[in-house]
């Protein structure tokens, strides 16, 4: 049973790392502490609880989750300190043994947090015994499925329609650190977009670990979610965060390219553009169907804007490899990468593939393939200057410049001088300008 009279009057401070599906879960963790009586702390302030959400993607953000740990200990003599996400559960010893920490909860125990922090407050003992209890669960066991549709602090909504991934490739941990595929109902996530829509809501973002694979709980199909979401009134925008090409429907793409509020915008993970260098990540196309995916788009939406996720330095991508998808990609009619240098993961199967990239040439490879992005993303922005577009814009601090994006996903900057504060989570129309001072968005011209 919950003490809610524990929670009264205690301030909470939040710390994020990696994807948008933890920002939106720490968004949602936030929500249930604040209906039970907990403010945010503001600045300067000394929090009562500390909650820290890892990611466990790369080595480096594994460094940069133990740092922000200690941080927030030291900065909050006397909190109470909670450590959740990949790097929690897949690394609890590590989390545990960092001084200050106190809870310390996996995949399954997160759902519960409200109900540890009362268990802890009202017993007056510390939950030592519920630090490791996730992580002696194996990733089959991994089953429970916490609903976050959120906004926090920004004009989007976040409405997390899947979980875990069933896809095992060679260099990654999110299987063993978020469990399989699982998901919520077509009809429960309709709800939480109604709400998000009476709410004030303008846009939702659909996020997941792998949210292609929507379905595997519940027996639904991911195209059909996207139809009945499409329906939702008040919600005049949708985007897809990201999805796995294999996943990528041509009926989904043609579906996109009529649908009311699904923009045309897509995020479809690569990896690698040597057919060689996906086999051995174990993944489940080829450049051709990739190639496919990018073309349709293009052909029934073409102004619509797609990144794509590239990770350098993979075992066993010797430089022509890398060559090989260098050249790829520079003849794909793409608008920007995000490029990610490989890291040696514990426990992963790509520690058997011989031939290890040195540092050096991973960082000559990213450099490469950035200042690639730079060109595809300055070519698609500099094509819309002069155009009409309709911009969604977000809050911004008084005297300072106003940003939003087009539906196609160009961010957009408007000075100050005409930015005003009814413009705020408004759709507005506005004239494509130049680019601004350092070429991130291209200025809006109030008409």
């Amino acid at each position: 049973m919950i003490d809610s009279s524990a929670f009264q009057g205690k301030t909470a401070a939040y710390y994020t790392l990696g994807c948008k599906l933890n920002f939106s879960e720490t968004s949602t963790f936030g929500k249930l502490l604040s209906d039970m009586g907990v403010h945010t702390a503001g600045k300067g302030e000394r929090a009562d609880i500390c909650l820290i959400n890892t990611c466990s993607v790369t080595e480096v953000a594994d460094r940069k989750c133990r740092q922000a740990i200690r941080r927030m200990a030291k900065e909050n003599p006397g909190a109470f300190v909670v450590v959740t996400g990949c790097y929690a559960q897949l690394e609890s010893d590590k989390v545990a043994a960092i001084d200050g920490v106190d809870l310390v909860l996996g995949s399954n125990e997160k759902a519960n947090l409200i109900q540890y922090l009362s268990d802890a407050w009202t017993s007056g003992r510390p939950v030592e015994e519920h630090l490791h209890r996730s992580y002696s669960v194996k990733t089959k066991d991994i089953r429970t499925f916490q609903p976050s549709c959120s906004r926090g602090n920004r004009t989007r909504y976040f409405l997390k329609v899947q979980d875990g991934c069933s896809y095992f490739c060679t260099y990654c941990t999110i299987p063993y650190a978020r469990g399989f595929s699982r998901n919520p109902s077509i009809a429960s996530l309709v709800e939480q977009a109604e709400q998000a829509a009476r709410e004030g809501g303008k846009e939702v973002v659909l996020t997941g670990v792998n949210i292609g694979d929507f379905g595997k709980t519940t027996h639904e199909r991911f195209i059909d979610l996207v139809k009945a979401l499409d329906g939702v009134e008040g919600i005049h925008r949708f985007r897809i965060s990201s999805l796995e090409p294999d996943l990528l429907d041509d009926e989904l793409i043609e579906y996109c390219a009529h649908s009311r509020a699904f923009m045309p915008h897509f995020h479809i993970p690569l990896q690698s553009g040597s057919d060689h260098v996906l086999k051995l990540m174990h993944r489940r196309y080829d450049t051709a169907l990739f190639a496919h995916k990018v073309h349709l788009i293009k052909q029934l939406m073409p102004d619509a804007f797609i990144g794509v996720d590239v990770m350098v330095g993979c075992r066993g991508e010797h430089q022509e490899h890398f060559e090989e998808c260098y050249e790829f990609l520079k003849g794909l009619d793409i608008t920007q990468l995000h490029v990610f240098p490989y890291s040696e993961r514990p426990g992963t199967s790509a520690l058997s593939i011989p031939y290890v990239v040195s540092e050096q040439d991973k960082k000559v490879r990213s450099h490469r393939l950035l200042e690639l992005s730079d060109e595809k993303t300055h070519a698609f922005y500099a094509t819309r200057i002069g155009r009409q577009a309709e911009v969604l814009f977000e809050k911004a601090a008084r005297g300072k410049a106003m940003h939003g994006f087009t539906k196609n996903y160009i961010r957009v900057e408007l000075s100050p001088r005409d930015a005003r504060e009814e413009f705020d989570n408004q759709l507005v129309v506005v004239r494509l300008g130049d680019f601004n001072h350092d070429k991130t968005a291209l200025k809006a011209i109030l008409e």
